[in-house]
């Protein structure tokens, strides 16, 4: 069977209210049955507060899985090698937190995110995405030590230090600038059309995206273009 993998991203206080809409947006086509990644305290300045951590457990009550993403979601790191610094640069606004973290680093955060999303739910995280989807060698040898059962980057869902459990891109909008904007529609509108066959999906969504009708018209157009697939608990794949 043909599954769908919904996500939001940039859980926090910061975006309450984007979240709201796009869980409105979302709930005709996947209902609860999708992920929230939370950022535990958004650029250091959004630490999650009593009133919220009440909504992401009635959420989690509710049947969203949550993930751990990043801790600040700021990128923060002196990037030595030029591929590294290429990616901060050009793949994301400064928002790459693990792109550039020692393990030591990496798996500090790590755990302390997967406390705090555990302690705030009363379940154990899904797993861990980090911001951007994008990672040191480091902090790719961390996610195991840190216990977690799934990890994600922009193109396969894996079982740390065991097997890749699905492939393909995730199919994701971006709002930063009208360019992007441009090219990301195009992107979305060629992934509904090539990923049809494919027998996992994944589809993510950001707060910046509900300030661009173009984008939240062509999220509704791409979930429907995946009517067939039925949408799916990322648990799924952790076995």
């Amino acid at each position: 069977m043909k599954r769908l993998f919904a996500s939001i991203h940039d859980v926090s206080p910061r975006f309450e209210g984007e979240v709201d809409r796009l869980l409105d947006h979302l709930a005709p086509h996947v209902g609860r049955r999708l992920a929230m990644l939370v950022v535990p305290d958004h650029w250091s300045s959004a630490p999650i507060t009593p009133a919220f951590a009440a909504r992401l457990r009635g959420w989690a009550d509710e049947g969203v899985e949550m993930f751990v993403h990043g801790w600040t979601h700021r990128d923060d790191s002196a990037h030595a090698g030029r591929a590294a610094a290429l990616k901060a640069r050009h793949m994301t606004a400064g928002e790459g937190e693990f792109l550039g973290l020692s393990h030591a680093e990496a798996l500090a955060r790590m755990r302390r995110g997967k406390a705090l999303v555990e302690e705030i739910t009363g379940r154990a995280a899904t797993g861990f995405i980090a911001p951007a989807w994008l990672y040191s060698e480091g902090a790719r040898a961390a996610l195991a030590d840190a216990g977690f059962a799934l990890a994600e980057d922009h193109a396969r869902v894996w079982r740390p230090g065991g097997a890749v459990v699905a492939r393909g891109p995730v199919i994701t909008w971006a709002s930063r600038t009208r360019m992007r904007q441009l090219s990301s529609l195009a992107a979305a509108g060629a992934l509904r059309h090539v990923l049809q066959p494919t027998r996992n999906v994944r589809i993510a969504v950001h707060p910046g995206d509900t300030t661009v009708p173009a984008l939240l018209e062509s999220i509704t157009t791409t979930f429907a273009a995946f009517r067939r697939h039925r949408p799916a608990a990322y648990a799924e794949l952790a076995g």
